[in-house]
Parts: C-alpha cells; sequence; structure tokens
C-alpha cells in the first residue's frame, strides 16, 4: 500500500499539462503556494484537492479528511481516507516546499 501513497503524492503536486500522455492529470495546488494566505485561498486549495482525489482516485480511496495549509512558501496536506478494497483507514501527510 505504499505505492498508493506514492501515487497520491505524484496526484498531488504534478501540475496539469505537466504528464505528457495524461495532460490533465494533476491537482494543480503548487501554482497556488505563493498565493497570500487567506480563508479564499485556503478554500480554493482544499476544494483543488478534493476534485483532483475524487476524479483521479475516487475509486480507489474514500477521502473522510483532507486539511490543506500554506505557510510562507510550504504547502501541507493532511489527509484521512479509507482504501475502498479493503477498508483499511490510512493518514498521510504531505508536504512541499517551493523552490
Amino acid at each position: 500500500e505504499k505505492r498508493l501513497c506514492v501515487v497520491i503524492r505524484f496526484l498531488l503536486f504534478t501540475n496539469p499539462g505537466e504528464r505528457v500522455n495524461r495532460p490533465d492529470f494533476g491537482s494543480g495546488v503548487l501554482q497556488l503556494v505563493f498565493a497570500p494566505n487567506s480563508p479564499e485561498v485556503a478554500a480554493a486549495l482544499q476544494f483543488t484537492v478534493q476534485a483532483a482525489l475524487q476524479r483521479w482516485l475516487g475509486d480507489v480511496v474514500e477521502v473522510d479528511a483532507l486539511e490543506v495549509t500554506s505557510i510562507d512558501s510550504t504547502l501541507r496536506i493532511d489527509l484521512r481516507y479509507v482504501i475502498r478494497r479493503t477498508g483499511e483507514q490510512r493518514t498521510e501527510r504531505f508536504e512541499r516546499s517551493a523552490p
């Protein structure tokens, strides 16, 4: 199941247009890392991540909880989900700092 964590990481930190064979794959959240912190940006990040997970991995995972925070140039995504096939609940934290 570690492979699933890697797939989620790729999905979260890939910008649409970055993958040649799947140009619409990705979440695009890295584009918002430098946006000023505000409730609107936080809501946009949350919505973007939720939509990407549902679109690309909705048949594999069910999202229980999702929190997206952006502090300075670091993006943190805390995700709690259930693996549909096994019913196993997992919690992961994904972080990325902008260069």
